[in-house]
């Protein structure tokens, strides 16, 4: 949701279209720098998620960031807003922020995740004292990009976690998976999948879902979101996922197409995420 006048509009708009559970930026997601919360729009964001029971509530972080990065000063860069995204969600009481891992660029995917895993614990080791987590997210695998496979994800956190970081989670998306090549379209390929996430990540570490369709068919390593059933992830893979007893106390956000508002401040439903929110329902409850 859009934090279009202040951060408590979110929780509006999210508790408008009827949502238990928000994603948010905490900033721009485009630019660097990050405007100073003020105590009071903090105290009232917090209320808000209280009182109109949006919970829990997570953040995305800048897609400027790329941690695996082989240029020193981008790499930096990238550590410090990522610390500061931290921060800010640890100001704000979030589950975790979503992260995109990075992209290894003129290097190798070997370098790169050690690279990534690098940034991490600079990051995490310097705050550990902090409830939000970092929550990794599965990538559809264009260009460059980590952390389409379930075994780079792994090789990151275990590299991370054998120098003792702590509160790494995983964000899995539903366009993103099909992209990368992991097919939810059947009962024999979603437990497939599933087997693989729990070998090289493990279930437990799936701390957020987003529920996208993919405009771009399975293995195509191209990342376009669309509407639930508009695409080819397939209705049967979003009942699969949603009736999952593992999955049952994971947060999930949609991450699709919003109708144009001519005011971007408003707090009404958006239109699509409506017809969304909807289909996702009667999916949950045909079982």
């Amino acid at each position: 949701m859009s934090i279009a006048g202040g951060l408590p509009r979110a929780v509006e708009r999210a508790r408008a279209a009827g949502c238990d559970t928000l994603q948010v930026f905490t900033k721009s997601s485009g630019q660097w720098r990050a405007r100073p919360l003020p105590d009071a729009e903090v105290a009232a964001f917090r209320q808000a998620c209280v009182e109109l029971d949006v919970q829990p509530v997570m953040a995305h972080a800048s897609y400027l960031i790329n941690l695996g990065s082989p240029d020193d000063a981008l790499h930096t860069r990238s550590r410090v807003a990522l610390g500061e995204e931290l921060d800010r969600a640890e100001t704000l009481g979030l589950l975790g922020v979503v992260l995109h891992p990075g992209s290894y660029t003129t290097t190798t995917e070997e370098a790169g995740l050690a690279r990534i895993a690098d940034g991490i614990v600079a990051v995490l080791n310097e705050r550990t004292d902090q409830h939000t987590r970092l929550l990794l997210e599965h990538t559809a695998g264009q260009g460059t990009n980590l952390g389409h496979t379930f075994q780079q994800l792994g090789t990151i956190i275990d590299d991370a976690e054998a120098r003792g970081t702590t509160s790494i989670g995983v964000c899995l998306d539903t366009c993103h998976l099909l992209a990368a090549g992991y097919d939810l379209g059947s009962a024999e390929s979603y437990a497939d999948t599933m087997a693989q996430l729990e070998q090289h990540v493990g279930l437990d570490r799936v701390k957020a879902i987003h529920l996208n369709d993919s405009k771009t068919p399975l293995g195509s390593r191209v990342d376009r979101h669309t509407h639930i059933g508009s695409g080819h992830v397939g209705l049967g893979a979003f009942r699969r996922l949603l009736t999952d007893p593992r999955m049952q106390a994971v947060p999930m956000v949609l991450e699709t197409p919003k109708e144009r508002s001519a005011n971007p401040a408003a707090i009404e439903a958006d239109a699509m995420d409506l017809e969304n929110l909807k289909l996702l329902r009667e999916l949950m409850a045909s079982v």
